[in-house]
């Protein structure tokens, strides 16, 4: 939080507070979702693109995260609908305590193990995580996890025909009464009021309705894009690696099926909006609409969309040997995960391979291994560790010691001795992983680059990213690149993508 230190400060003295209170005032919308804006003459928060008045700054305080001002009595604002915005970077860029409880609320992990399972992921007692989260976000894990769960039951009556009832069970709510208790405190409304509110023309272009099929949930869902955002590189990224019975893509466009919580979903994404204001459709089919949450953090984080991506490309282009790569393509993105069990043995198994072998030993194992499903079109889901680690022998393929390395991994994820999420510090799960036999530090930091999206991982032990260096003009050699790329800190790994992109060039 930005605030003053006293009744006679001025809080535009406090350099934080004053250059959010100028992107404030030119109503920048490259900062929605970065801040918030606490209006306390009026008892609102908003994003800080908001159309109205500015306030005066001393009425004005500035928040990361919507719990801490609903913990300070604010209501949100209902011309701006700051929750329906990108999401903060920050929990990408940082990698303490806070930024990694937040990515695991985010998932829902709140709803589905406790504050006591979220510590525990951690590593912390819930009284100390409690007063870390007070203390750097303003307010505590159940706080977090209500604003998060009032966001998806706004997703919810907003975007689908779902009862009221239905709705307050889905987004984690456990009764009723505590459901319209929170929408009222936070939105000054009811839940019908918002779902009234939402069938006006201006407010349906967030979602729209859903139908259900077999028992299943179908909703569409509009995802909202930080400018610049190239979704095209980032699609086509995907959709050559997609595996057979499960994805499947285009240049435009990239569905999957993937394994939630609460059971199998498929998601259907393509680009929408303006290069102004990009945005992503994303036509989802859940077999329990509970999962929507979980969901919609997955698909974020996959497709990168929070990401500050103009001050990375701004960052990127001073360097002119990256300049114009930046010019060609603003807006990269660093592809993300849905499963980061997924991704390890898709690590795994990519390793010293073309695309498009590891992509074909990939569709053998899931036809052979996969969990099969019948939903979206689509018939299997990635297998599970457990069921690589009991069959992966009769499918994998190559040295015998990779595949031992490959079954070893999957042992080791199948009985709990090796956990991977979106809660992990990229320094501790890159050690855990290089002490397994088969895990190089290629291995490890792709897996940390997609799971946990950490935006300063260089790769220089891919040959494809050296072989587009050298064709920027850049180091091709490991050591050397690597020393090269220190200048791209802290966004190494958007500039890796710009070295993969020139490979194919």
């Amino acid at each position: 939080m930005a605030r003053t230190t006293g009744p006679a400060a001025n809080p535009l003295d406090d350099p934080v507070f004053a250059e959010r209170y100028r992107a404030m005032n030119a109503r920048d919308t490259r900062f929605d979702g970065q801040f918030i804006t606490g209006v306390h003459s009026t008892g609102i928060y908003c994003r800080p693109s908001c159309p109205a008045v500015s306030p005066k700054p001393g009425n004005v305080t500035f928040y990361l995260t919507a719990a801490a001002a609903h913990e300070a009595g604010l209501r949100a604002c209902k011309r701006c609908l700051p929750d329906a915005v990108p999401g903060s970077p920050e929990w990408n860029m940082r990698d303490d305590l806070a930024a990694r409880a937040m990515r695991l609320i985010s998932d829902g992990t709140v709803e589905r193990e406790g504050v006591p399972g979220l510590a525990h992921r951690l590593g912390y007692t819930p009284r100390h995580l409690g007063r870390v989260l007070t203390a750097e976000l303003g307010a505590g894990p159940l706080a977090l996890a209500r604003a998060h769960r009032a966001q998806t039951a706004r997703l919810l009556l907003t975007g689908t025909d779902l009862p009221i009832t239905d709705v307050a069970f889905a987004a984690g709510f456990t009764s009723v009464r505590q459901f319209n208790e929170t929408i009222a405190e936070i939105y000054r409304t009811t839940p019908g009021g918002i779902r009234a509110a939402a069938r006006r023309p201006a407010a349906a272009a967030q979602t729209e309705a859903t139908q259900t099929e077999a028992g299943a949930a179908t909703l569409s869902l509009r995802l909202p894009a930080r400018a610049p955002f190239d979704g095209a590189s980032l699609l086509a990224f995907l959709s050559a690696r997609s595996v057979a019975g499960m994805e499947t893509g285009g240049d435009t466009s990239y569905s999957r099926a993937l394994r939630l919580p609460h059971g199998p979903a498929v998601v259907r994404l393509g680009l929408i909006g303006t290069a102004e204001a990009p945005a992503v459709q994303c036509d989802a089919t859940l077999a329990d609409v509970a999962d929507l949450a979980p969901l919609v953090a997955r698909v974020r984080r996959l497709l990168d969309l929070d990401a500050d991506a103009a001050a990375i490309d701004a960052a990127l282009s001073a360097d002119p040997a990256l300049a114009p790569s930046v010019r060609a393509a603003p807006g990269l993105r660093v592809p993300g995960a849905v499963d980061a069990d997924e991704i390890v043995f898709r690590a795994l198994i990519g390793q010293q391979v073309s695309v498009p072998a590891a992509r074909t030993a990939l569709t053998r194992l899931t036809e052979a291994l996969g969990e099969p499903i019948d939903l979206g079109g689509f018939t299997r889901l990635f297998p599970t560790a457990a069921a690589i680690a009991e069959r992966g022998h009769e499918v994998l393929r190559g040295p015998a010691r990779r595949v031992e390395a490959i079954i070893g991994v999957a042992r080791a994820l199948a009985d709990g001795s090796l956990h991977i999420d979106v809660g992990e510090s990229r320094d501790d799960l890159e050690a855990r992983l290089l002490a397994l036999p088969g895990i190089g530090p290629w291995t490890a930091g792709y897996i940390a680059l997609r799971v946990l999206g950490s935006p300063d991982i260089l790769l220089t032990g891919d040959l494809a990213l050296r072989q587009g260096a050298a064709r920027l003009g850049l180091p091709g050699e490991a050591r050397t690149l690597a020393a090269y790329g220190a200048r791209w800190a802290p966004w190494r790994s958007y500039a890796g993508m710009h070295l993969w992109r020139a490979s194919k060039a």
